[in-house]
C-alpha cells in the first residue's frame, strides 16, 4: 500500500486497515512460531504498512491541532529576552570576575 492510497482514505478506513494489518502481523508471527510458514518476507512489508498508516493518522491529527495557527510576532516581541532575565551566578554562588 502506498502513501497516495492511504492519504485518499478516510480516518475510519485507516483505523480499520491499521487493525487488520496488526492482526495480520500477529497471525504471521504465530504461523512462524508454529512453523507453518517459511516465507518471512511478508513481516517487514506489513510492519512498513503499519508505520505508513500510523504516520498518515498522526499527520492528520497534527493538521487538526495546528491548522490555521499562525506565529504571532507581536507576542514574541513582548516576551522577555534572555538579557532581561537574571543571570545565573557561577559555581558555588561566586560571580564572574
Amino acid at each position: 500500500m502506498n502513501t497516495e492510497q492511504l492519504s485518499s482514505m478516510s480516518e475510519a478506513d485507516l483505523r480499520h486497515t491499521l487493525e487488520e494489518s496488526r492482526q495480520e502481523l500477529f497471525n504471521l508471527r504465530f504461523q512462524i512460531a508454529t512453523r507453518k510458514i517459511k516465507n518471512h518476507k511478508r513481516i517487514p512489508a506489513v510492519k512498513k504498512d503499519i508505520a505508513r498508516i500510523m504516520t498518515v493518522l498522526r499527520e492528520r491529527e497534527l493538521m487538526a491541532v495546528y491548522a490555521g495557527v499562525e506565529f504571532d510576532e507581536a507576542a514574541a516581541a513582548a516576551a522577555p529576552s534572555a538579557q532581561t532575565t537574571a543571570r545565573r551566578r557561577g559555581l558555588f554562588g561566586r560571580g564572574n570576575k
